[in-house]
């Protein structure tokens, strides 16, 4: 397996990883605690409401597919070394930008929507956080997805059946 593809593949692992823990901050919110045994529940309030909870636990998920994919996508196209490097990185950020986007997102009053307030309510540093990153790896995976598309088009990639 390539180098690039085997290290996706562990960090969209940790990125599904950071998704799935979002699922029990959706059972705990839903709950409005943890339960200890079948009818025993361990009441507590946890930061976030339900519907952010869910965000972060799906978009977490997302994220995660979405780096695993290109690792698949890195492994079978048999992409050059640097083309490869070049993806893994933009995807790989791009992982980690949105898990920081939906985490900070839960956390601020502004669902870390902009870097100031918003109608939405005030930013804060989680906001800040989750934004920033976030905003820039938006664009960086839109490039990788135009890189593909160059790619699978282009003279190396696909070519329609004639």
């Amino acid at each position: 397996m390539h180098a690039s593809a085997r290290a996706m593949v562990g960090h969209g692992a940790i990125v599904t990883f950071f998704g799935l823990a979002a699922g029990f901050g959706l059972v705990m919110s839903l709950i409005g605690g943890f339960e200890l045994f079948p009818g025993s529940i361990l009441a507590f309030d946890i930061p976030g409401d339900s519907r952010a909870w869910a965000r972060t636990h799906a978009g977490g998920l997302m994220n995660g597919m979405l780096v695993l994919i290109g690792a698949l996508l890195v492994h079978n196209l048999e992409l050059e070394d640097r083309f490869a490097r070049r993806l893994q990185w933009m995807l790989v950020g791009a992982g980690y930008a949105n898990t920081l986007f939906y985490w900070g997102g839960m956390l601020s009053p502004s669902r870390a929507l902009t870097l100031g307030d918003n109608r939405l309510g005030e930013s804060n540093l989680a906001g800040i956080i989750g934004f920033a990153p976030a905003l820039i790896f938006a664009f960086v995976t839109m490039a990788a997805m135009l890189m593909l598309v160059a790619h699978a088009f282009g003279s190396s990639g696909a070519k329609p059946e004639e």
